[in-house]
């Protein structure tokens, strides 16, 4: 007798959703409707956008309905509220009731209200880059995202950052479902030839990464073929290729 089929924690079903969907928006969506899925509890709806913000700019990336987009979009045409203030700062940022809210001034409350909503929470997605995000949780119950609600969405958030952040640092290359796969298929190799650089050039881990990413846009390759080539090149018996970092003459191997 087969043992019971365990179910898939978050962070396996966002990578599916990666793998699965046809392009960066069409995972995003994806991700918000699961993520207000998730959120939502005890037969309540609930909405969800995802913020982006990059080079100052803020945008919703995903959203589980337009519902969800719409609200999000009040606070960019205001610069200020909770999802802004979420991502920019990275932390938490809770509106127990919206009818009791002046954070940010009355018109952002009094906005979001008219949809019908009353409580808010936005929670930083923590991406490592330039780049920022916050998901946006909305529920037209007041304190809905109290205790046990507001432990669920860290948790969820903390499971599946990895993935969003792994889907935000190569949205700027790739177009389609195609290329995330190569992208997560290319991840380890990648790493090792990382490590490769480190050793080879007593540095760190971000400098071994800027070496890498420079050899690239210099020869014009593709870093994963960089990085194919700098471990093969180690392994093999041909000669060994040596990245190091700029401006630095003589401190390779043999030097």
């Amino acid at each position: 007798m087969l043992p019971p089929e365990q179910p898939l924690s978050a962070t396996d079903q966002v990578q599916n959703l990666i793998l699965e969907s046809a392009d960066f928006e069409d995972f995003l969506n994806e991700l918000a409707r699961f993520s207000a899925h998730q959120m939502a509890g005890d037969g309540d709806d609930a909405l969800c956008g995802i913020t982006l913000l990059r080079d100052r700019k803020a945008a919703t990336i995903g959203w589980s309905s337009p519902s969800a987009r719409e609200v999000d979009e009040i606070q960019y045409s205001l610069s200020q509220g909770p999802c802004l203030t979420a991502a920019k700062e990275e932390r938490e940022v809770y509106v127990p009731d919206l009818l009791e809210e002046d954070r940010w001034g009355p018109d952002y409350a009094a906005a979001v209200a008219s949809h019908g909503l009353r409580s808010v929470f936005s929670l930083p997605f923590h991406l490592q880059g330039e780049a920022r995000a916050a998901l946006n949780l909305y529920s037209d119950f007041p304190h809905k995202f109290d205790g046990r609600a507001a432990e669920r969405a860290r948790d969820f958030t903390r499971e599946i950052s990895q993935a969003l952040r792994l889907a935000v640092r190569f949205s700027l290359h790739a177009d389609s479902a195609i290329n995330l796969k190569a992208t997560l298929e290319s991840r380890t190799i990648i790493d090792i030839a990382v490590g490769i650089v480190m050793a080879q050039n007593r540095c760190s881990q971000e400098a071994a990464v800027e070496i890498l990413t420079e050899a690239s846009s210099n020869s014009n390759t593709k870093l994963r073929d960089i990085a194919k080539s700098l471990v093969a090149s180690v392994g093999g018996p041909g000669a060994r290729t040596y990245y190091q970092e700029p401006g630095k003459v003589g401190s390779g191997p043999g030097a």
